[in-house]
C-alpha cells in the first residue's frame, strides 16, 4: 500500500478519518491506509507525538539571517535613537558603510524595522468610530476641483466649491464660490444650505477660518470669531471648530469630498465637455449630482429632518458694506477694481454691498446697479478694470472721438469679434469717420440689445464694401424715410393780378355815384425814404411785371442765385468720409 506525507505533516482531516475508522473498529494498519498515510503514522498519532512542535513559537530560522552581523549592534540602536529612520535609509547606509555586502537586502530591513517599531516604536493615533445622533451636527468647508479646468463661455474659470452635509443622514448641498475662501463666501453658502434643507442643527462644524480672516479686505474692526459667533447665534447653532492643519477632525465633511468631486468628475466625462455656456450651467450639473448623492440616504434623511430647528424669519446679511461716490468718468473704485456705472449716477453716493460674486449698488435703498465681482488675479498687478459699454453708450454717442483716445478703448468693445471690425472701419475710413460708425454700433447694441446682430452686419456691410453712417442706422430703424401726406390743392384764378398789369386812363370821369377820392394828408414827422422822383408809368410796369412774375406759382423764370458758388473738392481721396456718405 503508497502511503502520503504532506510536508511531514499529517492534515487535520486525516487524522480526523483515522480516528473514525479506529473507533469502528478497524485496525491501525487498515485505519492508516483509509486515511491515507502510514501504519507507523497511525502509531504516532495514538501515542500523542505526531506533532510534536504543535503550539510551539517558532523560534527556529530555516535560513541564515543576512543582517546578523549588523542589526543588533549597529540597525537597531539607529533606530532606537532616531525611531523616524526609514528602512530605504539604513539600507542606503548599509551599501555605503559595506559596499557590495548587503546587496539584496533591502526587503529583510523593511519587514525587519516594521516589526522592531510593532514591538518598541512609538505608540500611533488612533482614529475612534464616532456615533452621530439626528439634527446635531452639520459641517461645512471648501473644497477644489484639481486636475480638471472648467471653463465659462470659452474662458477658464477660477473657482471652489463651497460644500455642506449633514453628519448623521449624509443630505448634501453644494454652490459654486468665486474669489478664494472667506467669511462672506460662508455666510451665503451655509445660509442657502439651511434654507435648502429646510432646518438647523443644533452644532455647525467648520475649520479654523484662517483664509476667511486673511480675505477680510483689512477689517479688523469686528474679529471674524464674533461674525461667525453671530451668525450661528442667529440660526440657534452651537459653532465649533477643529484645530488648525488637523484635517480628520472635520472628517465628516473632508471623505465626503473625494466622492461630490469624483461624481462630479464622472458627469464631465460623460457631456464630453468641460466647457459651459455660463455659471448656471455648471451649477446645474453640480445639483445634479448632489440630488444623486442624496438620493442613496432617503429614509435617513427624512428622519433626521424631524430633529432639525426650525428656520428663522429673516437670514443674516452675507455681504460686505462699503460706499463710493461715482466720479465723472462715470466709475466707482472698488478693492483697486475700476467699475462704471449708468451715466446718470454721476455725482452720486452710492452704498456697495460686496457678495463673493456680485457687487449692488444702493442708492436711497433702492437698487440701481448690479456688477459683477472682478478680482485682481495676476501678482504682478495691483489694478484692473470692469468696463460696460452699455453704461457710457450714450454719453459716447455725444463724444464720438473720444473713443479714439479713451484708455478704455479695448474694454470698451464686447468681445474679440468687435475688436476685429473696429481694425477693419480704421483701414477703410478715416479715423473720425471709424469713430463715429462704431459708436454708433455700440450705441445701437446698447438700446436695441442686439449685440450679435450689429456685428453681424457690419461685417456683412464691410465685406460688401457698402458701410455707411445712413444705411447702419436706416438698418436699425434709427432713420425711416419720410412718407410726405398726398395733399389736394386747389389753383385760384389768376386774373385777379392780370389787373396790376393794365392802367386805367388818366382822363377817365370819375362818375358822380362813385365818392371823391380820398387823400391822405402828409405826415408832417415823417422821414425821408430816399428818392422823392414820381413813378413813371414805365418804372410801374416793370414793378408789377416782377410781382406777378414771383407770386404766380409755377413760374417757369428760375430766380438767380445772388451769391458765387463754391469750387467743387477734388474727387480723389483716399479714404471715404463717413459724414458724406
Amino acid at each position: 500500500m503508497e502511503t502520503r506525507r504532506v510536508s511531514g505533516k499529517v492534515k487535520i482531516y486525516q487524522v480526523q478519518v483515522y480516528m473514525t475508522a479506529r473507533e469502528k473498529g478497524f485496525t491501525q494498519v487498515e485505519a492508516a491506509e483509509l486515511a491515507g498515510f502510514s501504519a507507523r503514522t497511525g502509531q504516532r498519532i495514538e501515542a500523542g507525538d505526531h506533532q510534536p512542535n504543535r503550539g510551539r513559537i517558532r523560534d527556529w530560522r530555516s535560513t541564515p539571517d543576512p543582517l546578523a552581523e549588523v542589526w543588533e549592534s549597529e540597525l537597531e540602536p539607529m533606530l532606537k535613537a532616531n525611531p523616524g529612520l526609514q528602512p530605504t535609509t539604513l539600507f542606503e547606509w548599509l551599501q555605503e558603510r559595506y559596499p557590495g555586502k548587503y546587496p539584496q537586502v533591502l526587503r529583510t530591513v523593511q519587514r525587519r524595522v516594521a516589526a522592531w517599531k510593532a514591538l518598541h516604536g512609538e505608540p500611533k493615533e488612533i482614529m475612534f468610530e464616532l456615533r452621530h445622533e439626528p439634527g446635531m451636527m452639520g459641517l461645512s468647508d471648501f473644497t477644489e476641483l484639481k486636475g480638471i479646468e472648467i471653463r465659462i463661455a470659452g474662458k477658464p474659470f477660477e473657482h471652489l466649491l463651497y460644500h455642506y452635509r449633514l453628519a448623521y443622514s449624509g443630505w448634501q448641498y453644494a454652490q459654486i464660490i468665486q474669489g478664494g475662501e472667506s467669511f462672506i463666501a460662508l455666510s451665503e453658502g451655509l445660509q442657502n444650505a439651511l434654507f435648502a434643507c429646510g432646518g438647523v442643527p443644533k452644532q455647525h462644524r467648520t475649520d479654523s477660518l484662517s483664509a476667511a480672516y486673511r480675505n477680510m479686505g483689512g477689517a479688523r474692526n469686528k474679529p471674524l470669531t464674533r461674525l461667525y459667533d453671530d451668525l450661528c447665534s442667529h440660526y440657534r447653532m452651537q459653532p465649533t471648530r477643529n484645530n488648525t492643519g488637523i484635517a480628520h477632525e472635520n472628517g465628516g465633511i473632508e471623505s465626503p469630498h473625494g466622492h461630490l468631486k469624483n461624481r462630479i468628475k464622472q458627469m464631465l466625462l460623460l457631456r464630453g465637455s468641460h466647457d459651459f455656456d455660463s455659471i448656471a450651467d455648471y451649477q446645474d450639473l453640480i445639483n445634479r449630482a448632489i440630488a444623486k448623492l442624496n438620493d442613496l440616504h432617503p429614509r435617513k434623511i427624512e428622519e433626521e429632518k424631524q430633529y432639525l430647528q426650525p428656520l428663522p424669519k429673516y437670514r443674516v446679511p452675507d455681504y460686505e458694506v462699503l460706499t463710493a461716490t461715482v466720479s465723472c468718468r462715470s466709475t466707482i473704485d472698488v478693492r483697486c477694481v475700476l467699475y462704471t456705472v449708468p451715466s446718470r449716477l454721476i455725482g452720486q453716493s452710492l452704498e456697495l454691498h460686496l457678495y463673493h460674486d456680485r457687487i449692488i449698488g444702493y442708492l436711497n435703498r433702492h437698487s440701481v446697479v448690479e456688477l459683477p465681482r472682478i478680482r485682481v488675479s495676476d501678482k504682478a498687478k495691483r489694478r484692473a478694470r470692469c468696463i460696460n459699454y452699455r453704461h457710457i453708450a450714450e454719453g459716447l454717442r455725444l463724444k464720438p472721438r473720444a473713443f479714439l483716445y479713451c484708455t478704455w478703448q479695448q474694454e470698451l468693445l464686447p468681445n474679440q469679434i468687435w475688436r476685429e471690425l473696429w481694425s477693419q472701419l480704421k483701414c477703410r475710413f478715416d479715423l473720425d469717420s471709424a469713430a463715429v460708425l462704431m459708436v454708433e454700433a455700440l450705441y445701437i447694441a446698447t438700446t436695441q440689445d442686439k449685440e450679435i446682430a450689429v456685428a453681424s452686419y457690419l461685417q456683412a456691410q464691410l465685406n460688401a464694401n457698402s458701410l455707411t453712417l445712413a444705411t447702419l442706422r436706416k438698418q436699425f430703424q434709427l432713420l425711416s424715410d419720410l412718407s410726405l401726406p398726398n395733399l389736394t390743392t386747389t389753383q385760384h384764378n389768376l386774373e385777379h393780378y392780370d389787373q396790376l398789369l393794365h392802367r386805367e386812363p388818366a382822363h377817365q370821369s370819375v362818375s358822380e355815384s362813385q365818392p371823391p377820392p380820398q387823400t391822405t394828408a402828409p405826415t408832417s414827422h415823417a422821414a425821408s425814404l430816399g428818392n422823392t422822383r414820381t413813378t413813371s408809368d414805365a418804372g410801374r410796369l416793370v414793378l408789377r411785371t416782377v410781382l406777378a412774375g414771383s407770386v404766380r406759382i409755377g413760374s417757369p423764370t428760375p430766380m438767380e442765385q445772388p451769391y458765387p458758388t463754391r469750387s467743387e473738392r477734388s474727387p480723389t481721396a483716399k479714404r471715404k468720409n463717413g459724414f458724406q456718405l
